[in-house]
């Protein structure tokens, strides 16, 4: 039988690489055709598009020359005298012409398939679904927080790595160690935050959110359920001074004063989540003029511990994966109609089933349903056997909202991760604005509420207080429990309060 090849090329590493690289195109072009035009397919179907399959063809492909080089220097020993080291190629012989055929045009369509699975790769592992579904149980947290999120239709990429070829190459580096700690097990529960080598916000938050963009002050309704029989319904209307008064003041009033461009704002915290800061400095870039506020008596060693000049992130730390506490995701789905406010005493029951720790999802579930409903069968046979509709409703309700902020297995909850927007249940506003900190000269940064917003009603919706045009309300506790101004929120609310 005439050959058609060079004779390098009869040999099994060679024929088991070609095999390898043929079947791999294969399935590689009809995967491709499935996911592209019927239209059906996954994250994991990308992940064997665009990664695993071409691993192997890249291997088949180079086990041909291998299997080549083996063959010719077997050869080469099998000869009494060596003509030649280097392999001869010779176009009049019709082998040597066919090999090189081949080559060259198998060199130019593989080049063709590498540039579109690069971009598709590209593509793939810039995606939401590859960053929140590829790492299931490691990001599933984040991934349905994101989803729930204002951010829900921001890819990932576009706020952890931003534009540049620099931070895209630094997050592929940081994401080998990721992909190790995560085949192996060896990563934290739950992820620390913040993190560390995050590109600064500034570059990614404020190509949407930029400085100068004006934000008027805003009407907000919060809706409350307390812990009694009834759930009775407290509402507090605010009008939150994220501006100023007035749009042509621009910075220099409201809650973005703190990045006004013409200020800036310098602190030191003490702790990885920066939530204890003992020292902060104020800088008017106008005029150059700083002043120093302490807390009396804190010894922090600024030089060992370092400064961070605010930003966004510093407030707005949850933007995107925001775990909300049993008080509040309770009165959302009440709010919601998702659970009934008419079962009695649902929101105390609540707040005491979520008050326990599991390991798993399934266990919770399954102790939400029990103590539900062996709650009211027990208490309340007679409204469970008239309305036992609406407990199903509760049940499915409860562990919806479970489900979308409480993660066992990553130990993963609202405790877990502050956030710094307002004051209630975490430090927020009061790591620096609660009347500790102090200048040398005797200047504090002021612990007042209203700086930042005002009561304008508040009470039950049948019998509501109502403040004057441009007046407001002194605040006032639902229920009595010697509230005074010296106190702070989180003395009393942890999550699990109404």
């Amino acid at each position: 039988m005439q050959r058609k090849f060079p004779l390098s090329t009869y040999n099994w590493t060679s024929l088991i690489g070609l095999t390898i690289a043929i079947i791999a195109a294969l399935m590689i072009i009809f995967l491709f055709v499935i996911s592209s035009f019927i239209q059906q397919g996954s994250s994991y179907l990308g992940l064997v598009i665009y990664i695993l399959l071409p691993a192997f063809l890249i291997v088949g492909l180079i086990l041909i020359p291998v299997g080549m080089y083996f063959k010719s220097r077997k050869d080469r020993r099998q000869k009494e005298s060596e003509t030649g080291r280097w392999p001869q190629i010779d176009l009049n012989d019709q082998r040597h012409r066919n090999g090189f055929l081949v080559f060259a045009v198998g060199t130019a369509v593989f080049l063709l398939l590498s540039a579109i699975g690069s971009y598709g790769a590209f593509n793939f592992t810039e995606s939401v679904e590859f960053c929140g579904t590829i790492c299931h149980k490691v990001m599933k947290p984040e991934y349905t927080a994101y989803q729930h999120s204002p951010h829900a239709r921001v890819a990932c990429v576009e706020c952890h790595v931003g534009t540049g070829a620099n931070w895209y190459v630094r997050s592929k580096l940081s994401g080998l160690y990721q992909v190790y700690a995560v085949t192996v097990g060896n990563y934290p529960r739950p992820i620390p935050t913040p993190v560390r080598n995050l590109r600064p916000a500034r570059e990614t938050c404020e190509h949407c959110h930029w400085p100068s963009k004006f934000y008027a002050r805003q009407l907000t309704l919060e809706r409350h359920y307390l812990a009694d029989d009834t759930n009775s319904e407290w509402d507090i209307n605010l009008v939150l001074k994220i501006g100023p008064s007035i749009s042509a003041l621009g910075l220099q009033e409201g809650i973005h004063w703190h990045i006004n461009p013409n200020t800036k704002i310098e602190y030191v915290a003490k702790d990885e989540q920066r939530q204890n800061i003992p020292w902060v400095r104020y800088t008017d870039l106008k005029t150059g003029k700083s002043v120093v506020y302490r807390i009396s008596g804190d010894s922090t060693n600024l030089q060992s511990s370092g400064t961070r000049v605010m930003d966004c992130i510093d407030c707005h730390n949850r933007p995107s994966h925001n775990y909300l506490p049993p008080s509040v995701f309770v009165n959302n789905a009440i709010n919601s109609g998702a659970i009934s406010k008419n079962i009695p005493g649902i929101k105390t029951l609540a707040m005491e089933i979520f008050s326990k720790d599991f390991s798993t999802t399934d266990s919770m579930m399954n102790y939400i349903k029990a103590q539900v409903t062996n709650h009211y069968k027990e208490n309340n046979a007679t409204f469970y056997a008239s309305n036992k509709l609406l407990i199903d409703q509760a049940i499915a309700g409860l562990q919806n909202q479970f489900s979308q902020n409480i993660f066992p297995e990553m130990r993963v909850k609202w405790s877990a991760y502050p956030n710094n927007i307002g004051h209630l249940h975490f430090s927020g506003c009061f790591r620096c604005h609660d009347g500790n900190h102090a200048s040398s000269d005797g200047k504090v940064i002021s612990k007042d509420c209203n700086l930042c917003h005002t009561i304008v009603a508040q009470g039950p919706p049948q019998n509501i207080e109502a403040a004057n045009v441009n007046g407001m309300l002194e605040f006032k506790h639902p229920v009595e429990v010697g509230y005074s101004n010296d106190m702070l929120c989180t003395d009393c609310h942890s999550g699990l309060n109404p």
